[in-house]
């Protein structure tokens, strides 16, 4: 019986036909082109902001700024990443924020000092978190009406504990931080907050059985639940995932305005779905990237920041982000019918 042998493939043999490719391969292809995009969108706006006003966007303060800006709606980004993944909502992200940030501002507060502001504030995100994961996972609330029902409740009691007045700190230790004596090598040290929440989100997605759980659970929530995973017990987590970051994210508000406001974290649940989803997110679940979602974040705070500094009118700015947005879920749809 003869064999047929096979020539050594070499350099000049045919790449394989995207029918032949692994489905991994095409996922992590389609992810590298999102991500080459994006930074070729931010890449275009720094060009934008530096022939624009190249004395002012340039200057070393101003990217400092835009970069403070964007680490605390960037914290909040990473939670609500994780949740829209698992095929979930949260639309009390902003109300949390401000619920958080002045409850660690009250007077009675601020007597237990640094550790008191942030416990406290974590304590509320989690609180919030906690009480939104119950009862879409174990209530069986639809995550919209839980999270909305969240929102309202939120912000009325904010308004109750502040009585519509703004709580000054007056903590040095918490003050400090906002100093440009307390930068790292010129970097502020809410940035770097920003960044270790990012990598943590990163390794926990990408490398952790919790996050391939995530990322099952929005993909098909039925076939999860028929392969063991606890999906009631997966979505409590993911919502007090992302009341924690809530929780940091009013830690780092209250370092950079030196103050809690019932008014904090206005719009901040619009502007976190919207960086997800410009990020490849996908809003049905079951697709998603931590790293997306931060470019999303970094696009928008530079556009604010463009915006700012050529004194163009908010509304204007609006239009810009409601652009974006569309332009990016027509992507996505079309990057999903060709595949």
């Amino acid at each position: 019986m003869t064999q047929n042998v096979s020539p050594p493939r070499d350099s000049t043999d045919k790449v394989p036909s995207a029918a032949e490719t692994p489905a991994w391969r095409a996922v992590l292809f389609r992810a590298d082109v999102r991500t080459l995009s994006l930074l070729g969108v931010l890449a275009v706006l720094i060009l934008i902001g530096g022939i624009t006003k190249p004395d002012q966007f340039l200057d070393t303060r101003n990217l400092q700024l835009i970069l403070t800006l964007a680490s605390v709606i960037g914290v909040v980004t990473v939670g609500m990443t994780f949740v829209i993944i698992s095929g979930g909502i949260d639309l009390s992200v902003g109300a949390i924020v401000a619920l958080a940030s002045v409850w660690a501002t009250t007077v009675a507060t601020q007597e237990y000092g640094f550790a008191g502001i942030l416990f406290t504030a974590v304590l509320v995100g989690l609180g919030c978190g906690l009480v939104n994961g119950v009862l879409i996972a174990y209530g069986g609330m639809v995550p919209f009406i839980a999270t909305l029902a969240m929102l309202a409740s939120a912000r009325g009691l904010a308004l109750q504990i502040t009585d519509g007045r703004t709580q000054i700190v007056t903590v040095d230790g918490v003050l400090d931080l906002g100093e440009r004596d307390s930068y790292v090598l010129g970097i502020p040290p809410l940035v770097l907050v920003f960044a270790a929440v990012t990598v943590i989100g990163w390794l926990v997605l990408n490398r952790t059985t919790f996050g391939r759980r995530s990322v099952a659970v929005g993909g098909n929530a039925e076939a999860a639940r028929l392969a063991g995973i606890d999906v009631r017990r997966q979505r409590l987590y993911l919502y007090l995932l992302s009341g924690l970051c809530c929780g940091i994210a009013a830690f780092l508000l209250i370092v950079l305005t030196g103050s809690g406001q019932n008014t904090n974290g206005n719009l901040y649940e619009l502007d976190a779905i919207a960086a997800a989803i410009i990020g490849g997110t996908l809003l049905t679940g079951g697709r998603g990237t931590i790293v997306g979602s931060v470019l999303g974040v970094l696009i928008f705070t530079t556009i604010t920041n463009i915006f700012a500094l050529n004194n163009l009118q908010s509304d204007v700015q609006q239009i810009a982000k409601g652009a974006i947005i569309v332009a990016a879920v027509l992507v996505q749809r079309r990057t999903a019918s060709t595949t």
